[in-house]
């Protein structure tokens, strides 16, 4: 068989991997494109920064009350263009584009959006001969729309946020009839009308005009945008008719042929930020979490492949005073340039640094270019890092909350052999102490890879060992690929083919490739009914073996073809409405986990909440499940380079991220291993998972030393999971990142920009991982003015802002709870999660230097619906003030018994009292002992012994 060729990692910084046969190899790179070896890339790259062909027809246009509409005209080919405008509530803006009259329809992505976004007004506040200006509702902000050359430039008062178009990089490849003749002539230029702008500008900002202005006419003097130094352009700079170009209407890379009937249909817009310099987003690149400039070098590619790890279309970018967000939504190949510098500034810009009377300000410029569809896109204006996430998940829905199972920890690896090998994995965890909730079973589980099946000579009684693990209160996963074997005597393929829901080819036939099965047909996911018919294949009687505590995880499903190109599918394979499948590609995965997840659901009556772990995914995907940043290999620089791609997925909505512990590929050392599992103790999704040909690695294995220190890592996440629990249940509330990057939450400190080694778990706890080989000790920012931080381990207050240098041994995870924070935890670890719920609680409550402080905690059943669909769950408050820690309720209307108890009371940076009191309505006021530590300034209080879902509240006197 081919060799599996599953890394996701590397795109950005071009580290690939992939295994053949029993070892590890690096991936030949000319197996996969470049922009170069991309035609429609290389036709977008070619329009070089200048005046831009395009005009907006400002006498077409159309205002209603929630929405513009004009027309715009590529002054070349005359082709029309409607641009659509809509100011949407809660401070965000959507621009679309599309052509006014195509031949056919282009492709708009479905289903991402959870609801058409509520729109608010819009209306006309100034125009002039070359310019409209539009008010946003009550937003505060304007738009400049500019006709000749088309462009927009979007001000909050004063200050420009955003452009659109200011490099003229639009180019709509319009649709079009083949035929033999030349290229028409690009002798025509647009000249650059900047008077208009230029006015609008001056009236904006009262300031006297420059020496050198603008003509008065109009006309492009030697400062306007189309003599800016590197922006002019040649006869070559611009195709647009692309008749005769190679790969318009058919390319071949490699061996494979890609027919294309409609021709060049790619777009492309430029997007420019002044003032910024630091931009985020476009995961899952390897790489730093800061995104690079691709001047120079190949632009970002966003195509979900095998190899290649996938990345979403969003981009976030954030200074001192505000955030906002550029989400591109596409779901064809598409290519991402960014640069950043003075010298490619537009005139607005330019003209904008002087009205400010500085020097020159910081812009980064962000120009995206998809195969095909339409240009469809959202600005999320902030202004907060918090906003934004609020922006986005309001359009594409928040993260799931997971059954509390799911964030504990996974033993994996490819495969497990049988029954037997199961069941002493399980007593593994059990005899040395170690909690573990979940087993996962790869490819081999199956029926020669039949998904769905049962080994029968490995796996002869799936429901006894669930059932076994169930007495354990442990789950299982198993694997369920998107690519089904072709073979007549497989239920599962003849119903696809039967029903004709197979994804067919260009000349309406079947399409088959090649993965493990051998010979596979891939369902058409994008077919309501195929993922209907897929989730039924989910109840207890149509999987066999199956039972409730068996979950999914989809793998390959890019989809991944061993023998396509680029290791997927062909581009001109055909899905339900004859819609090539270049149109939707990265749409595929997100398709499948959406069906496994309604599978699972609905074997429940939608009383459960599932888990499906997928390897691909889009925009909208947090809503399905968890996933993980693909097969890595077990090296150093692979464990530190998964904190800022789990730390890219959180930016843009997708919380519940992990990789692979110890690595996929090779066999880690102890130190190595060790290492992971304490980085990904840390992570929201916490898994070991190995490759079939690497030493068994269970964390028993590696001696009494190793094994103690893994247990104390896995232990400390099973503590932690009533504060992992909360912070999921405020992302799926609000949608704000469960891990998250130091600038989220310290907006203004410039230090923690740049920072991508360490991080935080809500907004309590800071991690900085050791991910040094042999490291001694490590460099730790402290962040926030005025705060305070608390080793969560030592105890040790540390004032902040500081970069502390920390000695580490091996034991060591250097981790801090923020001052003014509360945080529950469960001490007494069990041998699983369920085994620990209604255990007692431990609040650590950590002082802030005003001697306040304030968390929370969620708690529900832990695996349905109910807290949503009958209000059954607990929310508690928690804030200490005045020497006062006091308990109520958050929210009133959950209501949920729960036997679990407050053991202790934990307060860092205390004083000591002469006395501390409980009091709980309706009952007498009770003296509590307590232990303080004068050298910590460590307060504790033994057994308060109140119910959770009491109010009560303890006095220090």
């Amino acid at each position: 068989p081919s060799p599996r060729l599953s890394s996701r990692l590397g795109m950005a910084a071009l580290v690939w991997t992939a295994l053949c046969l029993a070892s590890a190899i690096a991936v030949d790179r000319s197996n996969f494109k470049t922009c170069d070896q991309s035609s429609f890339c290389k036709r977008q790259r070619s329009v070089k920064p200048g005046s831009s062909p395009y005009r907006a027809l400002l006498e077409s246009l159309q205002l209603s009350q929630d929405s513009m509409k004009l027309q715009l005209v590529n002054e070349v080919n005359k082709v029309p263009l409607l641009l659509e405008l809509y100011g949407l509530q809660g401070n965000m803006m959507r621009i679309k584009i599309n052509e006014l009259s195509p031949l056919h329809p282009r492709y708009e992505v479905p289903d991402v959006l959870v609801r058409d976004p509520p729109a608010t007004w819009l209306a006309v506040t100034g125009r002039d001969d070359n310019s409209v200006e539009l008010a946003l509702g009550d937003s505060g902000h304007k738009l400049i729309l500019t006709g000749k050359p088309f462009r927009m430039d979007l001000l909050q008062g004063r200050e420009l946020v955003l452009s659109v178009n200011s490099r003229g990089l639009l180019h709509f490849e319009h649709l079009r009839h083949r035929c033999a003749c030349p290229s028409p002539s690009f002798s025509d230029k647009v000249s650059s009308s900047v008077g208009s702008l230029w006015d609008k500008i001056k009236s904006l900002f009262h300031r006297e005009e420059p020496k050198e202005s603008a003509p008065a006419d109009g006309t492009a003097s030697e400062e306007s945008e189309a003599a800016v130094p590197g922006e002019q352009e040649s006869k070559e700079d611009r195709p647009d008719q692309a008749e005769e170009e190679l790969g318009s209407w058919e390319e071949t890379f490699k061996t494979h042929t890609d027919s294309k009937p409609h021709g060049p249909t790619s777009v492309g817009l430029d997007f420019s930020l002044p003032g910024f310099e630091h931009v985020y987003g476009i995961p899952e690149h390897a790489d730093s979490l800061r995104l690079r400039t691709t001047e120079g070098g190949d632009p970002y590619r966003l195509y979900n492949l095998d190899v290649f790890q996938y990345e979403l279309y969003n981009l976030l970018a954030h200074n001192t005073q505000r955030t906002v967000g550029i989400f591109w939504l596409n779901a064809a190949e598409t290519w991402v340039d960014i640069s950043s510098n003075t010298a490619g500034k537009t005139l607005f810009g330019k003209m904008l640094d002087y009205m400010q009377g500085g020097g020159e300000t910081p812009q980064t410029d962000v120009r995206w270019m998809s195969e095909s569809g339409i240009i469809d896109v959202f600005l999320l204006l902030g202004p907060a890092p918090s906003d934004v996430f609020r922006q986005y998940t309001t359009l594409t829905g928040t993260q799931a909350l997971p059954p509390l199972f799911a964030m504990a920890y996974h033993q994996s690896r490819w495969n497990y052999n049988d029954e037997e090998d199961v069941a002493t994995l399980d007593e593994g965890f059990d005899t040395h102490d170690i909690p573990c909730d979940v087993i996962w079973l790869d490819i081999e589980h199956t029926d020669g890879k039949r998904y769905f099946t049962w080994d029968s000579s490995k796996f002869p009684q799936p429901r006894n060992m669930l059932g076994h693990l169930a007495a354990k209160r442990r789950k299982m996963v198993s694997i369920v690929d998107p690519h089904i074997k072709v073979d007549s005597g497989y239920q599962v393929h003849n119903e696809i083919r039967s029903r004709g829901f197979y994804v067919k080819t260009k000349d309406g036939s079947d399409y088959e490739g090649w993965c493990w099965p051998g010979s596979a047909g891939y369902p058409d996911f994008t077919n309501p009914e195929m993922r209907a018919w897929w989730a039924s294949k989910f109840s207890y009687d149509q999987y066999e073996g199956s039972m409730e505590n068996l979950y999914i995880w989809n793998d390959m499903n890019e989809p991944s073809v061993f023998n396509g190109p680029e290791v997927t599918m062909y581009k001109d394979a055909l899905h339900q409405g004859g819609w090539e499948h270049r149109d939707l590609h990265n749409l595929y995965g997100f398709y499948v986990q959406m069906a496994t997840a309604q599978g699972l659901e609905q074997r429940s009556g939608g009383l459960e909440r599932p888990f499906v772990l997928s390897r691909a995914f889009f925009a909208g995907s947090q809503r399905y499940g968890a996933v993980w940043t693909g097969d890595n290999t077990a090296e150093w620089d692979h464990m530190k380079i998964s904190i800022p791609m789990c730390l890219s997925l959180a930016l843009v909505g997708i919380s519940f991220c992990g990789a692979d512990v110890g690595g996929f590929f090779k066999s880690p050392d102890a130190e190595l291993l060790v290492r992971w599992y304490q980085l990904g103790a840390y992570q929201p999704f916490y898994r070991a998972h190995a490759h079939l040909d690497t030493v068994r690695r269970e964390p028993w294995l590696f001696g009494e030393e190793n094994k103690a220190l893994i247990r104390a890592a896995i232990r400390q996440r099973y503590a932690l999971l009533p504060y992992w629990y909360t912070t999921f249940y405020h992302s799926y509330r609000s949608g704000q990142p469960v891990m998250r990057p130091l600038w989220v939450e310290y907006l203004d400190d410039v230090t923690t920009f740049s920072i991508d080694d360490q991080f935080l778990i809500g907004n309590a706890l800071l991690v900085h991982p050791v991910t040094e080989q042999g490291a001694h000790g490590v460099q730790v920012y402290l962040p926030g003015k005025g705060e305070v931080w608390y080793d969560v381990h030592s105890h040790q207050k540390h004032h902040a802002p500081q970069m502390l240098y920390v000695p580490v041994t091996m034991s060591s995870i250097p981790v801090y709870q923020r001052g003014g924070s509360i945080v529950p935890r469960k001490e007494r670890v069990r041998r699983s999660s369920d085994c620990m719920h209604h255990d007692p609680y431990t609040l650590y409550v950590a002082l802030s230097p005003q001697g306040t402080a304030e968390g929370d905690l969620f708690i529900d059943d832990g695996h349905t619906y109910n807290f949503e669909s009958k209000a059954q769950y607990l929310h508690r408050h928690f804030s200490f003030a005045s020497n006062t820690l006091t308990a109520r309720s958050a929210d009133s209307k959950g209501i949920f018994e729960s036997p679990a108890w407050i053991e202790r009371v934990v307060i860092l940076g205390a004083g000591k009292p002469a006395a501390v009191f409980l009091r709980q309505s309706g009952m007498p006021e009770m003296r509590l002992d307590f232990q303080h530590e004068p050298e910590t300034s460590i307060l504790t209080l033994r057994k308060p012994g109140v119910n959770i879902g009491a109010d009560w509240s303890i006095s220090l006197r």
